[in-house]
């Protein structure tokens, strides 16, 4: 119980650091990615995706301990399963620059 405060505290400082700009090497990927793979996409928009993804699933792991059953568990892993599967998509497409043939 404890434990799960302690990370959705930790998910939404590291949210608001992203959203707030400060926290790009926070983002997995992009901060062992070269400049070239760097250029490809906008930082704005991805700060924005991943941040936004900490800052849902925050006080969604909170909301799991008002119900400690297992339904609720399965009920959040659910969730967390299908936000990754979104947030793969987008940042794999909206987030992209355009190339200029």
């Amino acid at each position: 119980m404890i434990v799960l405060i302690i990370l959705a505290v930790v998910m939404l400082i590291m949210g608001i650091i992203i959203l707030l700009g400060k926290g790009d090497n926070l983002i997995a990927g992009y901060n062992t990615a070269s400049k070239e793979e760097r250029s490809q996409y906008s930082i704005k928009r991805l700060r924005g995706l991943i941040g936004g993804f900490l800052l849902i699933l925050a006080p969604t792991m909170v909301l799991l301990l008002s119900e400690e059953s297992i339904a609720a568990g399965f009920s959040f892993i659910a969730l967390t399963f299908v936000l990754c599967i979104i947030l793969v998509i987008l940042a794999n497409t909206w987030a992209k620059k355009k190339k200029n043939k």
